[in-house]
């Protein structure tokens, strides 16, 4: 049975703070919010079970997947819920899985951001009398725990795991995975129908979401690919072109077919990528 207890388990190179870190899941004012847990916090440690190990006692991880390798993309005003898996080996089996996410370059002294898991405990799959897949869902709150759009981009994801005779693997720094800033980009081609040989004006604009201030603000000074495909085809960019103030968008090309007219934006680290959805115009 698991014992909750505040210890530090400490495997070579491998050195697990038993000290909580403040959280930024910060309010207006600047409060900080739990603390993230340190891994001996988070699993306990057996009663006659030393502080020390040898990296061969320790369990192994094989794979880690956070929202199902795809970027977290989070809009203005809805919070996003995702699941992360962690795969892990041990002679004994394992017991339970940790994972978070957290912003920062060191969770002792720069940590502004922190994803935990919804769970106390992860639902463990095995596979095998020594492997199993345990998961997790995290939920991320705009306006709360993504309090600020600079916390958009690269977090770190921690893991750790617990073998069923309670040996600990823990790091913070196992990998990193994207937290992402939803963008929306509207078109509009016209006029429709057009005659052959004509202009079509396509306008449109971009925006992305302003965590801070739960709305969709314009989003400038970038490339954006106008694309069209017949009726038929597949998409192809005619034109590349820069969004202006407040991500305003506009070009004008020539009617050749009938066919569908889009804007694609590439994304940034950031902010997510999109496609509008295509704006069809028939050709007289």
């Amino acid at each position: 049975m698991r014992i909750r207890a505040t210890v530090a388990a400490v495997s070579g190179a491998l050195a697990l703070s038993a000290l909580a870190v403040p959280s930024a899941q910060a309010t207006s004012q600047g409060d900080l919010g739990p603390a993230k847990p340190s891994a001996a916090e988070r699993f306990g440690a057996s009663a006659n079970r030393s502080a020390f190990s040898t990296a061969a006692a320790l369990p192994t991880v094989s794979k880690v997947t956070v929202n199902s390798g795809k970027n977290v993309v989070v809009g203005a005003t809805a919070a996003k819920t995702f699941t992360v898996s962690v795969t892990a080996s041990h002679a004994s089996g394992i017991e339970d899985a940790y994972i978070d996410l957290w912003h920062g370059t060191d969770v002792e002294t720069d940590i502004d951001g922190y994803l935990p898991p919804n769970e106390e405990y992860a639902t463990c799959t095995a596979s095998s009398a020594t492997t199993s897949t345990c998961k997790l869902t995290i939920t991320a709150y705009p306006g709360s725990d993504l309090y600020s759009n600079s916390l958009a981009g690269n977090w770190n994801v921690a893991v750790g795991v617990l073998s069923n005779d309670q040996q600990i693997y823990y790091t913070d720094f196992y990998a990193k995975h994207k937290v992402q800033r939803l963008a929306k980009l509207t078109v509009n081609a016209s006029p429709e129908p057009v005659a052959k040989g004509a202009t079509v004006t396509v306008s449109g604009k971009l925006t992305r979401a302003d965590w801070a201030n739960a709305r969709y603000v314009g989003l400038n000074g970038q490339s954006v690919k106008l694309q069209y495909r017949t009726k038929t085809g597949s998409y192809t960019t005619l034109k590349t072109i820069t969004s202006g103030t407040g991500g305003a968008l506009k070009t004008t090309v020539k009617a050749t077919a009938d066919g569908y007219y889009r804007y694609a934006f590439a994304g940034l680290t950031s902010t997510s990528a999109v496609n509008a959805t295509g704006d069809f115009v028939d050709v007289k």
